[in-house]
């Protein structure tokens, strides 16, 4: 389903760094989806490879006036971005702090355009932690196109590591990335600059 010439440049966003992590086989579905979904030029970006510091600019992320490298390498990444998916865990009722660090690093980079979330956790599937990403979301203009949680998530990684999603999942995914697609033609009008 493309609306647009040419393929958006999605961004997938691992927000887990710790390790023994089972989230990159979550992320590595995800990546896997949106490239088959065939509406997306997809670049899996792991916070643990991407490694920011704790923000440390002297100026705020709002001014876009960077001064360390791994803040404009970032900057760049995010700004070519035309659309997003979160693959998130759940960590004591919140989001993780990779994910949060991330975000702040820059603020106009992330404004209008859409986001996928794929969340994941136990019971809850990871929507407390998405329950409180919410608010940040808002304040830095992006908007849900889609929601995938995932409860119990260890059930569906196999002894070889590799995610095996239920139809409900791949359905689930199939109607976020549709939703992205739709959102992206609505919100890139507003970034034009006036």
């Amino acid at each position: 389903m493309a609306i647009f010439a040419a393929m958006l440049k999605l961004k997938i966003i691992l927000g887990s760094s710790r390790q023994g992590r089972k989230g990159r086989a979550v992320a590595d579905w995800a990546t896997g989806m949106a490239q088959a979904h065939g509406g997306f030029d997809v670049e899996l970006l792991d916070l643990r490879e991407v490694n920011l510091p704790l923000l440390d600019e002297p100026n705020h992320p709002r001014m876009r006036n960077y001064v360390h490298d791994h803040t404009k390498a970032w900057s760049a990444k995010i700004d070519e971005a035309d659309a997003f998916i979160f693959v998130m865990p759940e960590y004591n009722y919140g989001y993780s702090a990779v994910l949060k660090n991330a975000i702040d690093h820059v603020f106009q980079e992330w404004h209008y355009k859409p986001v996928g979330i794929v969340c994941y956790g136990g019971v809850s599937g990871g929507l407390r932690g998405l329950q409180s990403l919410k608010p940040t979301l808002t304040a830095i203009q992006l908007t849900i196109a889609g929601e995938v949680p995932i409860p119990f998530f260890q059930n569906f990684i196999g002894d070889d590591g590799v995610f095996q999603p239920n139809d409900i999942l791949t359905r689930s995914a199939g109607n976020m990335l549709d939703g992205i697609v739709r959102w992206a033609g609505v919100l890139a009008p507003m970034r034009v600059k006036v």
